[in-house]
């Protein structure tokens, strides 16, 4: 006899008759207890430890529903597969609304009834397994394709694959291989850095590019207003990959969706990503369009997002779209997101709405700031269950539901992701240089090239001169910037944080989840 696989409670109020089924079940090592009334068998389980309940529904006295419920509220975790005779859906309805594990038709077989315990019972330890192998098959294959990759789709596949088991890893509690997939996306982020930078600057200018920050609207939105589409582009400020994907299947209970691939623009942070969506232009030449973003971004102070409202009216108008109406929003705080959602029937009558949500960026910044915010968001892991918490329970997804009834297409996408830093880099700069924690603009300012790539040449990089003798620096990997000065301080503050602005698969791999509602 195989080691026992758990013990199971049957109530039934033929049980005499299931020998064969009892018999069948331990010699798979299965523990059973038998009962024949629900009173009886409400008591065993409240006296007994049970991996598992098999119930009849129609039995003398409690009926096997009125049997589930009482289980329940002593043992809400407890599962149980109802066998009954009936297909009549009110049960069935009933049966699921009680948290039913599963559903078997009378006659079944005892192998039927076997493989719905084993899939009850084991179902966990199977994936989790299966999760284990698969990933260690796998292993060596996503470090051949790194060393092989030549182009972006190359490395879009690579990083989803990386970000499947992420989240394969925390759906199973998989903690033993946790530390070697996350070694795997370092090394993979090495070689990314590598091809970003033998590669970025030619895609400046080739129309068979990736997908850019620039291009979203052209490549996406525009389509749709051609066809006379309704659509609505959400940008999600900060918004990465792994977190898009934990979002996916509650966004498919409303939208059909479509992921295009893209790749945020460098240096990967709002005032650059976030304009060239808005404008459809490259750095610089919405600073060179806009004399006043140029200025704002000069000084470095303030919100360099103001005129993204008149950037998209103009490259509507640029792309002959000029007649379609358009309102713009974008959302800091919750009190704004709410307010949006009690007039979104106002908005119902534009062809474009323009939404930017800032929640998953302002939450990486005040976890800076807040040690409560560090414990509940601790990890990569704790900052997608955090994004999925604020989906489930905010209001844009009663916004999202609302406009797919409206017959909106939703275009969702983000202007960068974020890494977790964990390496500090020194910088030599004047007090004139900017502030960032991934990337520096400033006279003459220097970093290890081990840590950061040195730009120079800014028109290769379409990048605009904010002062005389300029150069930017953008961070490798998971490294940070520091200043001599009170160097310890600042780099206990900002170790483990998650920042944006470098080159990084985290930061650069921008999904655009294109929605069609159901």
């Amino acid at each position: 006899m195989e080691k026992s696989r758990g013990n199971i409670l049957w109530i039934d109020d033929e049980i005499d008759h299931l020998k064969p089924h009892i018999l069948f079940l331990e010699e798979k090592g299965y523990g059973i207890t038998t009962c024949d009334n629900g009173s009886e068998g409400i008591q065993q389980s409240k006296d007994h430890n049970y991996d598992l309940v098999l119930l009849d529904q129609f039995m003398p006295g409690l009926d096997g529903i009125e049997t589930l419920r009482e289980i329940k509220e002593s043992n809400p975790a407890l599962p149980v597969i109802m066998i009954t005779k009936s297909e009549e859906e009110w049960l069935m309805d009933e049966a699921i609304s009680e948290r039913i594990a599963h559903f078997l038709i009378k006659p079944v077989n005892p192998n039927q009834i076997f493989m719905a315990c084993k899939q009850v019972l084991e179902n966990s330890k199977i994936r989790g397994e299966k999760t284990t192998s698969g990933y260690l098959s796998e292993f060596q294959k996503i470090e051949f394709d790194a060393d092989d990759a030549i182009n972006f789709d190359d490395w879009w596949r690579i990083y989803s694959r990386l970000v499947k088991w992420q989240l394969d890893f925390e759906e199973q509690n998989e903690a033993n291989l946790h530390q070697i997939l996350m070694e795997q996306i370092q090394s993979c982020n090495r070689k990314f850095t590598s091809f970003i930078e033998g590669n970025y600057a030619d895609w400046l200018g080739d129309e068979n590019r990736p997908i850019l920050s620039k291009d979203i609207f052209k490549k996406t939105v525009r389509p749709l207003l051609n066809d006379n589409e309704k659509v609505c582009l959400l940008v999600m400020d900060a918004m990465r990959l792994d977190q898009f994907m934990t979002l996916y299947p509650l966004l498919a209970e409303d939208f059909s969706i479509k992921i295009e691939p893209s790749a945020a623009v460098l240096p990967s942070a709002t005032p650059f990503s976030r304009n060239a969506i808005f404008s459809g232009l490259f750095p610089d030449e919405f600073c060179k369009k806009y004399p006043e973003q140029l200025e704002a971004m000069k000084v470095d102070e303030g919100s360099l997002n103001r005129m993204e409202n008149q950037m998209m009216m103009d490259q509507l108008h640029r792309n002959r779209l000029g007649e379609k109406s358009l309102h713009y929003h974008k959302i800091w705080m919750a009190e704004e997101g709410q307010k949006f959602q009690s007039k979104v029937g106002q908005y119902l009558n534009f062809d474009l709405l323009a939404v930017v949500v800032n929640f998953v960026d302002q939450l990486a910044h005040r976890r800076s700031e807040s040690d409560v915010l560090k414990e509940m968001v601790p990890d990569e892991s704790g900052y997608r269950k955090a994004v999925k918490v604020w989906y489930e329970n905010s209001w844009i997804r009663n916004v999202l539901s609302e406009l797919g009834s409206a017959g909106f297409k939703v275009v969702l996408t983000s202007d960068h992701g974020s890494i977790m830093v964990n390496r500090s880099a020194m910088v030599a700069a004047d007090k004139h240089s900017s502030s960032g924690i991934r990337y520096k603009h400033g006279r003459n300012i220097n970093a290890n090239e081990k840590s950061a790539i040195d730009i120079r040449n800014l028109t290769s990089f379409r990048l605009p001169a904010l002062g005389h003798q300029h150069n930017y620096l953008l961070a490798k990997e998971d490294f940070f910037f520091l200043y001599p000065n009170e160097q310890q301080k600042y780099k206990q503050k900002i170790k483990a944080s998650f920042q944006h602005g470098g080159i990084s698969m985290e930061e650069m791999m921008v999904p655009i989840f294109i929605m069609d509602p159901k």
